[in-house]
């Protein structure tokens, strides 16, 4: 995608800082931990309970965004001596430090999942935890369930093992010098595996049918304290550490379905209409679909970085929508009510514990299965009502994500009010076709468009010259028009 750097300017930065507070005071999003959390907070990152095995002669590295603190993931990968290779993946134990039914405990059941805005971060645990104790810091032994799969040569999974562990990182990498050091060749061998095993498992997911949507993401970057609008096209290190956290998601399936107990994350096949749609939507793209050619086969074959083929991979996460949890406990979901689509196996979150509620249940259910023990009753009693907690939360997410974009495109844009630009038109209201969404060439801005009242409906998949008609942070968000003539 084009990527011109937009900047909102210097009088801008006190009304966009000024929006995105009113924005958390109307989301009642919590402005601080309370006193009684912060206090457990402390007192355990101090003590935390430590595994009695001790994994810390594993190198293990992180490959997270650059200043990342809240570092949930560590690996290491290595070949086996009959050939195949074994993922060492660790996660952050955060149980180690929250207690069920104490003051942290019911704070994370509040907050859900870690909140993300421009100017700041509303963290699911304490930063004293997140961003210390509990993330998984270079150099500093920490407390981790350690994930052992082993792959054969063509990257299937033939053996998982889970185990609690103490841990050291050596290395927080992030997924542009992971990539430059591959592409280069310099990489040593545990991270050059990433790209090796990444490879088999993306085979692997085409020989399932799971699909990986590389959707450019609009991007808010701060920088020297301002902001700017971009697009971020994934890099190939992306998809291959994505495939390490699906591999670890997947082998929790299997085991939480074994022992009859657990929570899944799910997504039921598209219905018929809704492809039937993207069918139309590539055409007026001018992407080359082939009746004998299927969805997933079409996606894996796109270019993100191309303006049509980003607008129509935008599309195609419509078919996303409808995830949830199934929760089970003394009889695994039939087949078919255990599926994750996109995935096309069984499949539950439990790579990101600091961010998000659910994945630290996920854990202890796994932890229990692997050592063929009983899953804890707090864990037992927990999990009805998770589905609902992280549906509540991913909305809440959402909301913040969509609702942030929108005021920073407003702060970017106020000034061009009546400007023209060049554009794709995205999506268009069913009910109305007159109605719809641009994604602008440049900036980095997607907005509502109206035709107005000739009737015309919109050119859904063609270029569109558009006029800003609105842009005011936190009244406005951005509006277009076409630009006829």
């Amino acid at each position: 995608m084009p990527r011109r750097p937009m900047r909102v300017t210097d009088k801008d930065e006190a009304l966009l800082r000024g929006a995105l507070r009113e924005l958390r005071t109307r989301m009642e999003v919590p402005a601080d931990f309370p006193p009684e959390v912060r206090e457990e907070a402390a007192r355990v990152a101090r003590g935390p309970r430590m595994p009695a095995e001790d994994a810390t002669d594993l190198p293990l590295f992180t490959i997270d965004p650059p200043g990342s603190a809240d570092l949930d993931q560590a690996m290491y990968l290595a070949r086996r001596a009959p050939g195949g290779f074994r993922v060492y993946y660790a996660i952050a134990d955060v149980a180690a430090f929250v207690a069920p039914g104490g003051a942290l405990d019911a704070e994370a059941h509040r907050r859900v999942m870690t909140l993300y805005f421009p100017d700041d971060r509303v963290p699911l645990h304490p930063p004293v935890l997140g961003e210390g104790a509990a993330s998984l810091l270079p150099d500093q032994d920490r407390p981790a369930v350690l994930w052992q799969l082993d792959l054969d040569e063509y990257g299937a999974l033939v053996a998982a093992d889970v185990r609690r562990a103490v841990v050291r990182s050596r290395a927080r990498l992030d997924y542009e010098g992971v990539q430059r050091t591959i592409d280069s060749g310099t990489a040593e061998e545990p991270l050059s595996l990433l790209r090796d095993i990444g490879l088999l498992r993306e085979e692997r997911e085409r020989a399932r049918g799971g699909i990986s949507l590389d959707v450019p993401e609009q991007e808010i970057v701060v920088e020297d304290g301002r902001y700017r609008l971009a697009y971020r096209a994934p890099l190939p290190a992306d998809g291959w550490n994505a495939q390490l956290s699906l591999l670890t998601g997947m082998a929790a399936a299997d085991l939480m379905l074994d022992c009859g107990t657990g929570i899944l994350r799910t997504l039921p096949a598209a219905p018929d209409g809704a492809v039937g749609r993207l069918h139309y939507c590539a055409r007026a793209l001018g992407i080359d679909w082939p009746h004998h050619t299927s969805y997933a086969e079409l996606i894996r074959g796109l270019d993100p970085r191309r303006g049509t083929h980003a607008a129509f991979l935008q599309e195609c996460t419509a078919l996303l929508r409808g995830a949830g949890y199934t929760v089970f406990d003394g009889e695994a979901p039939a087949p078919g009510d255990a599926l994750h689509a996109a995935v096309a196996a069984p499949y539950t979150h439990a790579t990101a514990p600091i961010r998000r509620l659910v994945d630290r249940y996920v854990s202890e259910v796994c932890l229990a299965a692997a050592a063929g023990e009983p899953v804890p009753e707090w864990v037992r009693a927990a999990l009805p009502a998770l589905p609902e907690e992280m549906a509540a939360g991913g909305r809440r997410a959402h909301q913040v994500e969509r609702e942030s974009v929108d005021l920073v495109e407003a702060a970017v844009l106020r000034d061009r009010v009546g400007e023209s630009f060049d554009a794709y038109v995205v999506d268009r209201r069913e009910d109305r076709p007159q109605q719809g969404t641009v994604h602008l060439c440049e900036p980095a801005v997607v907005g509502r468009v109206d035709a107005g009242p000739d009737g015309s409906p919109l050119p859904l998949g063609h270029p569109l010259r558009v006029r800003l008609t609105a842009a005011a942070p936190g009244r406005d968000p951005v509006r277009f028009v076409p630009a006829y003539g």
